[in-house]
């Protein structure tokens, strides 16, 4: 028997008419080449294991349709490849509609706002991209724009607006900032094509504000998260300030290194550093949380609706090196993902939304062996 391995990402879907409503987790297990299914129990705070679903070796990043209908699986060994599953609303069993080619290996994939295009960022490629989704929600195979970026992409996402598409890109220090056309998918850059990070900070994976009007910025290499303005008229982003969520004298970390891409190794020095992983923004907007690998820990900041200005809450231990995290809809719990314990799947309690040593942090359910 041999344990999963929950590597990159997951997802939480809530769907389903009021009286038979159900919200479901999903976790890639990448060595694997599997997706783990999980039932969300909201009332009592735990993840009832469903099913484990055969997709493709090393498939890593997930993402949701807008209507939390379809769950798309990026495959990153050759043939690089999205698969669509249909998310059934009562049970959350994935039902596999269709795989479809991409251009590169990629290590995050989004859809917009409007659930017609799926946008992938390759970290190895450097490039981004650009690929219908048709009427039934499937991925197709064909792509319509291949965007050359600097070095290390490693993330995409669109604003709320649906006008606005942001990408992190780790290895020059930039944000790259386009213009999104909802109606033919092409991507413009604006101004610039970038806002500049923090140099050697290493701009990993970002959240927009729920009212559009900021866009958080998580350092893989720094640990901080910088807020930046978005220009409702242009989508231009201005910095407005930095904040670093690693407490230093508690973890004593050296700031990180650039890590090689997926298959050349990880393994950089025997330094402890700063290895940052994933930003999520609550759904009212108020708070964000971020995960840092090397002290296994989430951190959670209070965020100013006005401002953007983030303001330090808390910081916990949780599994460990903590990757992927996702928030449910009605902001009630933070799933945490580890890539090192292989075993157990960890629910922190937002409902208060402060992150303790105090809060509810239970194991509650094994990742199933097969």
């Amino acid at each position: 028997m041999q344990s999963l391995k929950p590597l990159v990402l997951l997802a939480i879907a809530s769907l389903g008419a009021a009286s038979h409503a159900g919200t479901f987790a999903y976790v890639s297990n990448a060595e694997d080449g599997t997706i783990s299914s999980y039932r969300i129990d909201a009332a009592g705070g735990t993840l009832q294991p469903l099913a484990t679903t055969p997709t493709g070796k090393l498939v890593m990043p997930l993402a949701l349709s807008p209507d939390g209908r379809h769950l798309y699986a990026s495959v990153r060994s050759q043939p690089y490849s999205v698969v669509t599953y249909r998310i059934d609303a009562r049970s959350g069993a994935l039902d596999r509609l269709a795989t479809a080619n991409l251009p590169d290996s990629m290590a995050y994939i989004s859809s917009d706002r409007g659930g017609r295009y799926l946008f992938g960022a390759s970290f190895g490629g450097d490039v981004i991209s650009v690929n219908p989704i048709g009427p039934n929600g499937v991925a197709q195979g064909e792509t319509l724009q291949l965007i050359k970026t600097g070095r290390h992409a490693h993330s995409i996402v669109v604003d709320p607006s649906n006008r606005f598409v942001y990408v992190g890109n780790l290895g020059v220090h930039r944000v790259l900032q386009f213009a999104f056309d909802e109606h033919s998918g092409a991507l413009a850059p604006i101004d610039a094509g970038f806002a500049p990070a923090e140099a050697g900070s290493g701009p990993r994976h970002s959240a927009p504000s729920p009212n559009g009007n900021f866009l958080y910025v998580l350092s893989e290499l720094f640990g901080s998260v910088t807020t930046y303005a978005i220009d409702r008229k242009t989508g231009a982003l201005s910095a407005k300030g930095s904040f670093d969520g690693v407490p230093a004298a508690r973890y004593k970390l050296e700031k990180g290194l650039i890590r090689p891409p997926l298959g050349q190794g990880e393994k950089v020095d025997d330094t402890p550093r700063i290895w940052a992983a994933d930003i999520k923004v609550s759904p009212d907007g108020r708070f964000v949380y971020t995960t840092e690998r090397t002290s296994s820990t989430v951190t959670s900041y209070r965020a100013d609706p006005v401002t953007g200005a983030l303001s330090y809450q808390a910081t916990i231990e949780v599994e460990k090196q903590p990757r992927g995290i996702a928030i449910d809809p009605r902001g009630r719990w933070l799933v945490v993902t580890g890539e090192r314990v292989l075993r157990w799947v960890f629910m922190p309690s937002i409902r208060s939304p402060v992150l303790s040593s105090a809060s509810p942090v239970r194991r509650l359910a094994k990742v199933p062996t097969g």
